[in-house]
């Protein structure tokens, strides 16, 4: 479908068939390593055990804690579900890659920085369980705006006017239409890196004060 899209209109969006092609790949490598469909903490399902109130009062960070295990989850997940499709992708179709040793450099933070914006969002949905006890509906939303807004159906250089202005904002953003605008060359790299940083200090500020206030009050269901 992307082919054909732009075979009709060259140029679209800033991107050419074989932009468009690695964007779509890029987007695949994503899914794991980034939990692009939500999950991938425990927190929830320790509340529903009641095996939170022990996590909430060891020292150790609960927020560190998991961003710890989500590291270790995504990069195997990069080696094992990432790599594989792209690489079979490129085989296949054909993909850009970038010539510069920087460029790599660039994209492999611009990745590793969307890997933690992706983990602030699902420890926001997850943690929410601390209060509403059922995270269906929180992470049924987290899942919508994620696809939409993140580049997982088109990149967002696509959706015109204020809409792709704003969706550009948002954080989603930065898990998959800047790391993958990085890699092909579309983005000025400093910037894009630097917005991904900033949304990533705001998004864990405001887990460690949801942590801090679930510490005060948590709902258990199982303990």
């Amino acid at each position: 479908m992307l082919i054909a899209l732009w075979q009709a209109r060259p140029g679209l969006a800033g991107y050419d068939v074989t932009d468009a092609v690695t964007f779509c790949f890029i987007s695949q490598a994503a899914i794991g390593p980034m939990m692009v469909f939500g999950g991938g903490l425990q927190i929830a399902e320790r509340v529903r055990t009641g095996d939170i109130a022990l996590d909430l009062v060891r020292p150790a960070s609960l927020q560190l804690w998991h961003l710890a295990d989500d590291l270790g989850r995504a990069a195997f997940l990069f080696l094992l579900r990432s790599i594989p499709p792209t690489v079979a992708g490129g085989l296949l179709f054909g993909i850009r890659l970038p010539a510069q040793p920087r460029v790599w450099a660039a994209a492999a933070a611009a990745f590793t920085l969307g890997v933690l914006v992706s983990f602030c969002l699902r420890y926001l949905v997850a943690l929410s369980t601390c209060w509403i006890m059922d995270e269906r509906g929180s992470q049924t939303t987290a899942l919508v705006l994620t696809v939409f807004f993140s580049g997982m159906l088109l990149p967002l250089n696509l959706f015109p006017g204020l809409l792709g202005t704003l969706a550009r904002a948002l954080p989603w953003a930065a898990m998959i239409q800047v790391p993958a605008d990085v890699f092909l060359g579309k983005a000025d790299v400093l910037p894009a890196l630097a917005g991904q940083a900033a949304w990533i200090a705001v998004l864990f500020a405001v887990g460690a004060l949801a942590t801090r206030a679930a510490r005060r009050k948590v709902v258990v269901q199982g303990g």
